[in-house]
């Protein structure tokens, strides 16, 4: 019979919590910042947490309906924050009109009217527009239905037959 003596255990501490926060990159921050703010001006929001609510808002909208090369170059052109809403949206499998597309935000803000959505929808939109310039505007504009360019701030001319 083979007999064990009992060792002592020894406790091996778990590694102690990190006492540094994590933080975002601040230009990171500043990129988003100054998205949030521009469409804070474009508008008219009373603050800065408003504007980036929209944001948000018609950021997602938009990115079920920006697919392939497009969808990448823009998520790339905007601010980390700003691409990852735009990246993260399951394609749509229809494309919506001009109309649709601000019919469906309005669903997802609160208390929002066609015309107020139209609002919210042109001031992110004109507002993406300048900010990733237009190259790529006319890129992803070419993906979208006609009409959409007028929520882009573009003028929206048709071709002459």
């Amino acid at each position: 019979m083979t007999v064990t003596t009992p060792q002592p255990r020894t406790t091996i501490p778990a590694p102690a919590p990190s006492v540094r926060p994590r933080t975002r990159d601040a230009a990171e921050d500043t990129g988003w910042l100054e998205l949030t703010e521009a469409v804070r001006e474009a508008g008219q929001y009373p603050t800065r947490t408003e504007a980036e609510r929209i944001t948000r808002i018609v950021l997602s909208a938009l990115g079920g309906y920006v697919t392939g090369d497009e969808r990448v170059a823009l998520a790339q052109a905007l601010p980390q924050e700003a691409g990852r809403i735009i990246a993260s949206q399951i394609p749509a499998t229809h494309p919506l009109t001009a109309r649709e597309f601000v019919d469906s935000v309005a669903t997802r803000i609160e208390g929002a009217t066609p015309a107020t959505a139209r609002w919210d929808v042109s001031s992110v939109l004109s507002t993406l527009s300048t900010h990733v310039g237009e190259p790529l505007t006319t890129r992803v504009l070419s993906q979208l239905p006609p009409g959409y360019a007028l929520l882009f701030g573009r003028a929206d001319l048709a071709a002459a037959a």
